[in-house]
């Protein structure tokens, strides 16, 4: 991301949701991790997120079907581009999955954040993440920690 020019808007001028998509292009830029997974922003606004992953044959386990720390990665992702859409750096404090179905190579994945809970330095999020067809091959909750930092120049 290149250094704000005076013609660009503050962090503090921004509304909401394009602010989150300012920290998801701040974030994006250094995610090396969900890049080289082949993930894609779909979209993100003021604490929620959603994105995508195609399953490779590398990512199947000896069943045959996508390794669950696949499945748990791409919801976290959707998790930290929703918890830090606020310009406050923030990480996971706490997370559970549960695995319904079970995916297979070529299939796509699509995870979907949404903030329950937001206050002082903590957050729940949920994560759905859901095949093509629409069914629900995962549910992921998401315990967030706000910690020191921002992802853009604060004012002032």
């Amino acid at each position: 991301m290149s250094a704000m020019s005076s013609e660009e808007p503050k962090a503090s001028e921004m509304a909401p949701d394009e602010l989150a998509r300012a920290c998801a292009a701040s974030m994006w830029a250094h995610d090396n991790a969900s890049k080289h997974l082949g993930m894609e922003i779909e979209s993100v606004s003021a604490g929620t997120a959603t994105l995508s992953m195609t399953v490779l044959d590398h990512m199947t386990n000896g069943h045959d079907i996508c390794h669950g720390g696949f499945i748990f990665t791409l919801a976290d992702s959707a998790f930290a581009f929703a918890c830090n859409s606020y310009n406050q750096n923030t990480v996971a404090q706490h997370c559970a999955v549960s695995f319904l179905l079970p995916v297979h190579s070529g299939e796509k994945l699509t995870a979907v954040a949404r903030e329950v809970h937001k206050a002082g330095r903590g957050g729940i999020y949920d994560i759905r993440v859901t095949r093509e067809d629409g069914e629900t091959v995962a549910e992921f909750r998401g315990h967030s920690r706000t910690v020191k930092g921002t992802h853009l120049p604060v004012d002032g």
